[in-house]
């Protein structure tokens, strides 16, 4: 049994916000190793491709350093499988409102039960300054033209107007 501490923080950054680089940011701190792991969902249409979400995430946390202590992934199916495979025992989630804890209590719950008590759900809670931002928010500010730079980094900005424009 290995001695690291292990923990993934699965979610479809599409795009990635400040809020995500935060919780990433603070997460990568508590844990050996944090496999940050983007969600291939078929069903879900998403702006970005799973491998252009993948590259984002890469470029805007390069500055954090850590080497090593940062993977990325993309997957499909159940978050506590990919826990299992590789070898994490904490699941990391960011809360932004009692909203986000309703509904992230009983998947924790379910994570926990489903791996028989081997997993394990760590929750954030956000900033102030960035407990206000999601995905479909940024997504939507940027189909409409209007000011992102409180919401996403630069290179997001510039990805999401490459998008909007083609």
């Amino acid at each position: 049994m290995s001695t690291e501490s292990i923990a993934v923080y699965p979610g479809s950054f599409d795009p990635v916000t400040r809020g995500h680089l935060e919780i990433i940011e603070r997460a990568r701190d508590l844990f050996d190793v944090l496999h940050v792991a983007v969600v291939a969902n078929p069903s879900k249409e998403c702006l970005f491709s799973s491998d252009e979400r993948l590259d984002l995430l890469r470029a805007e946390t390069a500055a954090l350093g850590g080497s090593g202590k940062l993977e990325f992934t993309s997957f499909e199916g159940l978050t506590v499988q990919l826990a299992g495979k590789l070898g994490a025992r904490w699941i990391v989630r960011g809360l932004r409102s009692g909203a986000d804890l309703a509904s992230e209590l009983p998947m924790a719950l379910t994570n926990r039960e489903c791996a028989e008590g081997e997993l394990d759900t760590v929750f954030l809670p956000a900033s102030p300054g960035t407990s206000f931002i999601s995905s479909s928010l940024v997504r939507e500010i940027a189909a409409a033209g209007g000011r992102l730079d409180s919401l996403v980094t630069g290179g997001v900005e510039e990805a999401l107007r490459k998008k909007s424009s083609s």
